[in-house]
């Protein structure tokens, strides 16, 4: 029986060894049985439980699931980010009871009638609790006011859809009524297919929006987290006068398979990672998620002309 489920990392294996390890025994076992004792036995394999162990989408490593969510869903072998949903980035990055949401009525239609579309924005609104993939408001970091936004790649993968595009566009415009820093956070898989041609219109809405902001001297940083790929990268994701990565982030346009179709060329390995992206000047920083808070603040601080604390 195990005993000791601790985060001590020389106490846990990497997954693979583990199921080397057992597979040798297994094959040991079973020759000694069937040349020495002349005696043929069948075996059932031991599943592990469900929802107790995770395998780290990186490194392979086995992490206990409780020990990731303690660790705010970073690998404790190779510091892998997981994704994270709305609610929790939320709470990671503003103050405490802080958070007022907006728009929060705003919901996806069928305007198409595509198939089975209501049942996928039903399952997206069952397992984050929120009308749709874009959770926004206005909060408050370390004291200093702003307007908020996180997208949710557990709905529908975090597409942009009518209602998508529609509550960033407001987020937006009341962020530059009001005056406020905008802060979005970026998670998604691209446009929503379902809705067409309406979800493609969304990528000119919001930076149509964002260029009036922009001509208000307002400042808006872009937090490109796992992953942040098609419509959404190639429309407000890109656009802060600051863009961050969040660190093991996967930022693109289109897959490297139909990217290399298309164009015909062998492309550079790992030009979609975090790193790839900073060496060629489309992000300006990398940034751990445990230190994402202490550096929006600080960029913040930097903007309204004061000096920076340590908090």
């Amino acid at each position: 029986m195990i005993q000791d489920l601790s985060l001590d990392s020389t106490h846990l294996w990497r997954l693979s060894d583990v199921n080397d390890f057992i597979s040798q025994r297994k094959e040991k076992l079973e020759d000694f049985k069937k040349n020495i004792r002349k005696r043929q036995t069948a075996t059932e394999p031991i599943d592990i439980p469900d929802g107790l162990f995770m395998k780290c989408d990186q490194c392979g490593g086995a992490i206990y699931e409780k020990s990731l969510e303690a660790n705010h869903s970073i690998c404790p072998y190779c510091d892998f980010h997981f994704r994270m949903g709305a609610e929790k980035r939320l709470y990671l990055t503003v103050d405490h009871g802080s958070f007022v949401e907006i728009d929060k009525e705003i919901r996806s239609r069928n305007p198409l009638n595509m198939p089975d579309y209501e049942n996928k924005i039903g399952i997206g609104i069952k397992l984050t609790k929120m009308n749709e993939a874009f959770l926004s408001g206005t909060a408050t970091i370390v004291g200093i006011e702003v307007a908020i936004g996180i997208l949710d790649s557990n709905f529908m993968m975090g597409s942009m859809g009518s209602a998508v595009g529609e509550k960033v566009t407001r987020l937006i415009e009341h962020a530059t009524k009001k005056k406020l820093p905008l802060i979005i956070f970026s998670a998604s898989g691209g446009a929503r297919m379902q809705e067409g041609i309406l979800s493609l219109m969304q990528m000119a809405k919001t930076s149509a929006a964002l260029h009036y902001f922009d001509q208000k001297r307002l400042l808006y940083i872009s937090v490109l987290t796992n992953p942040t790929t098609g419509g959404v990268a190639a429309s407000f994701a890109s656009l802060g006068d600051i863009n961050i990565a969040e660190k093991s982030s996967l930022i693109g346009f289109a897959g490297a398979r139909v990217i290399k179709q298309t164009i015909r060329q062998e492309l550079p390995i790992g030009f979609q990672t975090d790193q790839f992206q900073l060496d060629h000047g489309q992000v300006d920083l990398v940034v751990h998620r445990k230190d994402m808070r202490k550096t929006l603040y600080r960029l913040l601080v930097l903007h309204q002309g004061k000096k920076v604390s340590h908090e």
